[in-house]
């Protein structure tokens, strides 16, 4: 409806900054558990193909959980956003190919790299410590 234009012009950037947060916080809580557990996943990450498990379950947990606390923040949110994107690309290889489970079991980890995505391209907004500090990485 255009004369709803101006309310959907003012309410843009809290709606960018809502998912943003959400989609952070969602991160953190799932590498919550990966970050108690660093190494929890080297048998997984090994029966795809990356070698040595325990450097990557690590980083995985590393790069999930404080991914997810720098989108949420808005704290170098390219470089999260991208960090996060390349964790979800396997994801959808993994359940998408490998696991056979074709798009119905992928399609969270394309929702979430879209989403991802959305924030390389994008950067943090004026909502955001990116903003605060006066840089985008």
């Amino acid at each position: 409806m255009p004369s709803l234009g101006p309310l959907y012009e003012r309410l843009y950037s809290g709606a960018e900054t809502f998912l943003r947060v959400v989609a952070g916080a969602l991160l953190v809580s799932h590498g919550y558990s990966k970050i108690l557990d660093p190494f929890g996943a080297s048998g997984l990450v090994e029966s795809i193909g990356f070698y040595p498990g325990g450097f990557w379950s690590a980083l995985l947990s590393v790069s999930e959980f404080l991914g997810g606390i720098c989108l949420a923040l808005g704290l170098f949110t390219r470089f999260a956003a991208f960090v996060t994107t390349i964790i979800l690309a396997v994801t959808i290889y993994f359940h998408g190919i490998l696991q056979g489970q074709g798009l119905g079991g992928a399609e969270k980890s394309i929702l979430w790299a879209a989403i991802t995505v959305f924030f390389v391209v994008r950067g943090a907004n004026r909502h955001s410590l990116d903003s605060a500090i006066g840089r985008q990485i």
